[in-house]
């Protein structure tokens, strides 16, 4: 009896050992979507390439790529994928941009990383991979609390992005004085910063205070008087910190609208979204301090300067995004023993990638961003 034992015990042993090493053993299959021919192809290529690197840095021959070209249209995507579900793939890293993610609903049971950063009216099977508003506004209102700054109004450009910083508003339960939809039309935006201001008012205020001086026997009134038209307007603002949605030459001219009006970064906070640290805004001193959310600056250097080594051409924002989506699915495939089920992006987990902290939970993907000052000529890591 005993002997029978010891050989079920052994057989057992061998059965045990065998199965995990086909389990080690087994192979995975990831989808890339992305646009590798026409206008954007250049994007497409790039990210291939980041997804070269991260394969290589993760070493590991379980995990395989199969790339596939969107065309960065809707239709290409959607058939493309059909392509890889047929092939076993039930992972697709991809698309690139929120328009080619329409049809994907149709594969219900593929799991879409799409690049995008909106959040809205994704299919159900699609998990926003981008830098959303979420997690933007989430790191912002870490700073407005490490400064005490309660009377915050947000300036919301008229676009489609709109409904997309308005629920992320909501969803990041950030309390504010107001919130204000301007106009892109550089003609009505200056009229909109001006009585949101008040400006007209605080610069009635300035003449009115002026003529009372004049008028009075107020001693040493002809310095107060001199002191008095330096300025350009008198009077309270009555909010301590202006958050602006918006970027490149747009968020400088809402910026400007606001220095017009004597509303300045010496008397306010301006803060704005991840400006992917823009060297342009290092030359607009007169709008400095500017404060935003953002990746990790040192990983990103170095990943830049890793692709410049290995490819000869400067990467694009897109493609650190990829180098990170692959380690993300790959932590997640050895942290659910290689299987690819439903508690893969459903389950609450976290990664630290070289963006930042990804936090997973129930096919929602937000990141705990790094928030920098420009000051001068450099970008500051504030935390």
């Amino acid at each position: 009896m005993k002997k029978l034992y010891i050989i079920i015990s052994k057989v057992f042993l061998i059965f045990v050992l065998f199965h995990i090493k086909a389990v080690s053993d087994e192979k995975i299959k990831v989808g890339l979507i992305v646009p590798l021919s026409g206008e954007y192809s250049y994007i497409g290529e790039s990210i291939l390439k980041s997804t070269r690197m991260a394969l290589n840095k993760i070493d590991d021959s379980r995990i395989t790529i199969i790339p596939k070209d969107s065309k960065a249209n809707p239709i290409d995507a959607l058939r493309m994928s059909k392509e890889l579900y047929n092939n076993g793939i039930k992972i697709i890293i991809g698309p690139v941009f929120n328009e080619s993610n329409k049809y994907l609903d149709e594969l219900s049971e593929v799991t879409f990383l799409s690049f995008t950063n909106k959040i809205r009216n994704n299919p159900k099977n699609v998990i926003s991979g981008g830098i959303n508003a979420v997690s933007q506004i989430n790191t912002i209102r870490k700073f407005l609390n490490e400064n005490n700054l309660k009377n915050t109004i947000f300036l919301i450009p008229e676009t489609d992005y709109k409904g997309e910083i308005l629920e992320a508003i909501k969803k990041s339960n950030l309390i504010l004085k107001e919130k204000f939809i301007y106009s892109k039309d550089p003609t009505l935006l200056t009229k909109q910063i001006e009585d949101l201001t008040m400006y007209q008012q605080r610069k009635q205020n300035l003449e009115n205070e002026i003529k009372r001086i004049e008028n009075s026997n107020t001693f040493n009134k002809i310095k107060k008087i001199d002191e008095l038209k330096k300025k350009d307007t008198l009077g309270f603002i009555n909010f301590d910190s202006v958050i602006i949605a918006d970027f490149s030459e747009s968020f400088k001219s809402v910026a400007t609208s606001l220095l017009y009006t004597d509303v300045s970064a010496e008397r306010i906070k301006y803060i704005t979204l991840n400006q992917w640290f823009d060297e342009s805004l290092l030359k607009e001193s007169s709008l400095h301090p500017i404060y935003f959310p953002s990746i990790n600056k040192d990983n990103f250097e170095v990943f830049q300067k890793e692709y410049l080594e290995n490819f000869k051409k400067t990467p694009n924002q897109i493609s650190f995004l990829s180098y990170d989506l692959i380690g993300l699915v790959y932590y997640l495939l050895i942290n659910n023993n290689f299987k690819i089920n439903e508690n893969l992006f459903i389950k609450k987990n976290k990664f630290k990638g070289k963006i930042g902290i990804f936090e997973i939970n129930k096919k929602t993907i937000t990141h705990q961003l790094n928030f920098y000052e420009i000051q001068g000529e450099s970008f500051k890591e504030i935390f």
